[in-house]
């Protein structure tokens, strides 16, 4: 299903002037630097590729044959068409062992090779002959290496390289006469009868590729492959060895695996990173969606920190003006990849029509929705916003394995949040002594989640301000911390450190060991305010006490319940010093 999409969306990208995707069996590759020459191969100079400049400097791409997949002990066998990197072009080491001098020997000789091919097949081809010649003369190795920008070539293992005759405006690897024969490992492989199969993508009967491309993901190999058998490993099937075993055709191959490199590549408007999953997305059919995706999941650009807010409005606006509308059964995909070794790790999976991202999306935010107020200014948060507030020193980084990869498919398939994500919230409440707007909405989010798919609405369902109807045994008890808060800070103005820093723990925990004392203390606070404040904090109290239990405070509360304890507690604070503001105006 995933290498069926991958595959419908380069035909989608193919079809579009403007996608400016490979053609069928090229790609768009980054060569750092070029050995400009002569007609007669004679070694010019180095020359850099890179454009921009500071962060945004980068290597030109150009457009040359699609790089072949290689592994094994015979991986020095296979080229690419006048260009790779300098163990290729160059018989440079990756470092100095007699082993890696001998695998340099056998790259160039293998390189050079190629080269006398593609040689004779076009012998009138005057570009082709230099870079030839350009291997016949002995010099030219002594003349590279003194070039000023040898010691930046060899800085990065594995830089690429490729040639450039003098006065011509694209490189020798660009060339169209390679270009038109880019189909040529699909045709050699035609007369192969044992590699001809049934295609799983296509299901037409066609050779089918033995080695998959290699696909560039953040913080994996560059070698890594989303489709691969290792050969003789123990994993063949009915003796069929490496891509046989998964018979995906040629033509397909390349176009799902451009496809791939295409939602994963620098430039790509269909990808974000969160935490260390890389998540690609793309439609069926042009969409508003595909534009405003990334900003649900992504921290804000830092020279535009309303960007999130602005695409999350404009995309509920378009649901409910009915712009959206009429995109519903466009196909939408969601696909989190990690790096794994030398394999692509499939973290999920998620297809689905516009219409269902959409309302699911819509009900992510609207379980969110929770009171404001105070310095609460922002309307909505990304996801990474929401995981930050939850881990340690809100560094994304500090969350436990799989928790972001987990919510994220929660948000995607309008399914139960993870306990683990309930369990971090209220870690860092305790620990930071602070229910926060963003806290105190993912806790209701959670909770009504729960109570929506699994208790099938049993229980009351929490609002996004103060409750009064409310009496679930949590709920009031942070009510009433909140009120005898209050009180203290009413008694005792500017103070710098509350009943909240000592007591909030236990207080949400385990009610019965510490309210009597906060309640007698509050008598005493009590008597230092004005009758008018000390009765309307009375009442407050009381009305609280009447919803508690006969039996008297809970001895322990559920993790649900300490949830509960918190939202209570934000929503009775908001409520407080919204009641303050108002009564101070009149």
């Amino acid at each position: 299903m995933i290498l069926q999409a991958l595959y419908e969306y380069y035909q989608r990208k193919a079809q579009d002037p403007d996608s400016n995707i490979a053609p069928q069996g090229l790609e768009w590759k980054e060569i750092p630097f070029l050995i400009v020459i002569d007609k007669e191969g004679n070694f010019i100079k180095l020359e850099e590729t890179n454009e921009g400049s500071g962060k945004e400097k980068r290597s030109k791409r150009f457009l040359v044959n699609k790089s072949v997949g290689r592994s094994g002990a015979n991986s020095w066998q296979i080229v690419n068409v006048f260009w790779d990197h300098f163990g290729y072009v160059l018989a440079h080491p990756k470092d100095e062992s007699s082993k890696s001098v001998d695998a340099a020997k056998k790259q160039q000789s293998s390189f050079i090779n190629d080269i006398n091919n593609w040689c004779s097949k076009f012998p009138e081809n005057g570009q082709f002959a230099a870079v030839q010649k350009f291997y016949q003369q002995d010099n030219n190795p002594t003349k590279i290496l003194a070039d000023p920008l040898w010691s930046e070539c060899i800085k990065k293992p594995g830089t690429n390289l490729s040639f450039r005759l003098i006065g011509e405006t694209y490189i020798v690897a660009e060339h169209p006469d390679l270009h038109l024969n880019e189909t040529k490992n699909e045709s050699d492989l035609l007369d192969e009868s044992a590699l001809k199969s049934i295609c799983l993508i296509t299901g037409e009967k066609t050779p089918i590729a033995v080695l998959h491309t290699a696909t560039s993901i953040p913080g994996g190999k560059s070698g890594a492959k989303l489709v691969g058998f290792q050969k003789n490993s123990g994993y063949d099937s009915y003796y069929k060895e490496q891509g046989l075993n998964a018979p995906v055709s040629v033509k397909a191959e390349d176009a799902y695996s451009t496809a791939l490199n295409v939602l994963l590549g620098k430039d790509s408007k269909n990808k974000y990173k969160i935490g260390d999953t890389t998540v690609v997305f793309w439609a069926e059919k042009k969409t508003i969606l595909e534009d405003c995706f990334p900003f649900f999941f992504v921290s804000p650009p830092k020279d535009d920190p309303d960007a999130n807010i602005r695409e999350i409005r404009s995309f509920l606006n378009s649901v409910h003006t009915g712009i959206l509308n009429t995109d519903n059964q466009n196909k939408f995909y969601v696909l989190g990849l990690s790096p794994n070794a030398a394999r692509i790790s499939v973290r999920f999976w998620k297809p689905g029509t516009i219409a269902e991202f959409s309302d699911n999306i819509m009900q992510h935010f609207h379980d969110l929705e929770m009171v404001k107020g105070g310095n609460d200014e922002r309307e909505y948060f990304s996801l990474f916003n929401l995981l930050t507030q939850v881990s340690f020193q809100y560094k994304i980084d500090n969350l436990p394995p799989n928790i972001v990869g987990s919510v994220m498919q929660s948000i995607i398939n309008g399914t139960l949040y993870p306990t683990t994500l309930q369990m971090q919230c209220l870690c860092r409440i305790k620990a930071d002594r602070n229910v926060t707007f963003i806290r105190a909405a993912i806790l209701k989010a959670y909770l009504n989640r729960k109570n929506r798919i699994i208790n099938h609405l049993k229980e009351r369902e929490i609002t996004m301000a103060l409750d009064l109807e409310n009496k679930n045994q949590g709920y009031l008890c942070g009510r009433l911390f909140a009120v005898l808060e209050k009180i203290q800070e009413d008694a005792q103005p500017g103070i710098n450190s509350t009943i909240k820093d000592r007591f909030y723990g236990a207080a949400s925990v385990t009610p019965i060991t510490v309210f009597s004392r906060l309640l007698s203390l509050s008598n005493h606070h009590l008597g230092k305010l004005e009758s008018g404040r000390k009765f309307w904090h009375e009442k407050q109290i009381q009305e609280i006490m009447d919803g508690i239990s006969s039996n008297g405070m809970p001895a322990h509360l559920s993790l649900d319940d300490q949830s509960r304890f918190a939202i209570g507690y934000y929503q009775q604070r908001k409520d407080l010093y919204t009641s303050k503001k108002n009564s101070e105006t009149k």
